[in-house]
């Protein structure tokens, strides 16, 4: 039974922005004087969710009650606001074994649940190329047509550009595709190096308008397949090749340009200088370098600390600082030319994806099932929470070889 821990939840935290209902009835109502009228309400629908607590207590537990459903909101957008404002009450070690005691007796029905199988826990050393290249094909093959009920017609999976006039999703990635092509000083005859490709959205973009050959390079067979299919249609397979590559293994002879968008973030730490090496060595001498990136904010903050994002989300991905990113680049020996910022952009963006993904529930869940669904819809939310309270940042860094 529920109610021995509802009284301890309401003794702890007497002023609650937020309802709670228990499988078995009991329910917890908001209690705090500034809660709203429509203050969302957590559903603990069966003991597992406090199985999936004691066993990971924190994010983790929590996000492994809400993949397999054992918890749930009425209003998934609502209880993002509420919690990111709530600042729950210290828990005194009296408190906290009284609350351990009786979250463990009702959690006892049904014992300590299973981790839910769609959990990656990756082995190796991080950002090995095997490793990464299985960090990457868990985040993207998912599959081609998930991700085109949420992304625009162009398949690009990064920031749109909606600061410079854009008022569809459509038209704020062309815009940001054009504004790299333009950055980088795009020309006809010149050969363009993409690297994290994606579905060939700026290779298509750079090739089609910019009259250069490009070879983009990804981890994702399913990305590639589909990334070839769509060079084929539209009549650049003489312009544009896709390749399954690992930056570290660029041997070509040098590029004039070269791309990086949405790609860094996967690199981490302990390869960012080899990967600013491995582009600064396939770029021709006067050839530009632009890398566009999630960054972090906060110098002591681990981005790796997040398990549920590293176990359901973005494997092993690690944003970093602007400035370790510029300094990768400089010790490469490229110089950077211009710093932009487009984090309003990103978080415009990211509330686009979350509605056309909320728009197409029941067709996400037959292509990539109820839990997956479940962590896309956690995940985007939680990712415009991050450029909106300014947790993360979005840029682009332009840097040349010198000549």
């Amino acid at each position: 039974m529920s109610a021995p821990l509802a009284r301890e939840i309401a003794r702890w935290a007497p002023s609650r922005p937020f309802s709670i209902e228990f499988w078995d009835g009991v329910t917890l109502p908001a209690s705090a004087p500034d809660a709203p009228a429509d203050a969302p309400t957590f559903r603990v629908r069966s003991p597992d969710a406090l199985g999936h607590l004691l066993r990971a207590p924190g994010r983790l537990g929590l996000g492994r009650a809400w993949v397999e459903g054992s918890l749930d909101t009425d209003d998934i957008d609502r209880a993002f606001l509420v919690i990111d404002a709530w600042t729950p009450p210290a828990v005194r070690p009296s408190e906290g074994a009284r609350l351990g005691l009786a979250a463990i007796l009702a959690a006892a029905p049904g014992g300590i649940p299973r981790r839910p199988s769609l959990e990656l826990i990756l082995r190796g050393e991080r950002h090995s190329k095997r490793r990464d290249a299985e960090a990457v094909r868990y985040h993207y093959d998912v599959g081609n047509e998930f991700f085109s009920l949420f992304l625009d017609d162009s398949m690009t999976y990064s920031c749109g550009l909606f600061s410079r006039g854009a008022s569809t999703l459509e038209e704020a990635q062309e815009a940001k595709l054009d504004l790299i092509a333009r950055k980088l000083e795009l020309a006809p005859g010149q050969r363009v190096l993409d690297v994290g490709c994606g579905w060939g959205s700026f290779a298509m973009h750079a090739a089609s308008r910019y009259g250069v050959t490009v070879t983009g390079i990804t981890l994702s067979a399913s990305q590639a397949v589909l990334a070839r299919r769509r060079v084929r249609e539209a009549g650049l397979s003489e312009k544009v090749e896709i390749r399954i590559a690992d930056y570290r293994d660029l041997k070509d002879e040098p590029f004039d340009a070269i791309s990086s968008i949405g790609m860094a973030e996967h690199v981490g730490e302990s390869q960012i200088d080899v990967y600013a090496r491995s582009l600064a060595n396939v770029l021709r001498p006067g050839g530009q370098l632009l890398n566009h990136a999630i960054a972090l904010t906060h110098i002591d903050e681990d981005p790796t600390s997040d398990k549920f994002s590293m176990r359901y989300v973005f494997p092993d991905g690690e944003p970093l600082m602007l400035s370790r990113v510029e300094l990768a680049l400089e010790r490469a020996g490229l110089r950077t030319e211009h710093v932009e910022g487009f984090v309003e952009d990103y978080a415009t963006t990211l509330r686009h994806w979350t509605q056309r993904l909320d728009e197409h529930l029941p067709e996400a869940e037959a292509l990539a099932g109820e839990q997956r669904t479940r962590v896309w819809r956690l995940y985007l939310r939680a990712a415009r929470q991050g450029f909106e309270d300014g947790y993360t940042a979005v840029y682009q860094v332009r840097a040349r070889k010198p000549a």
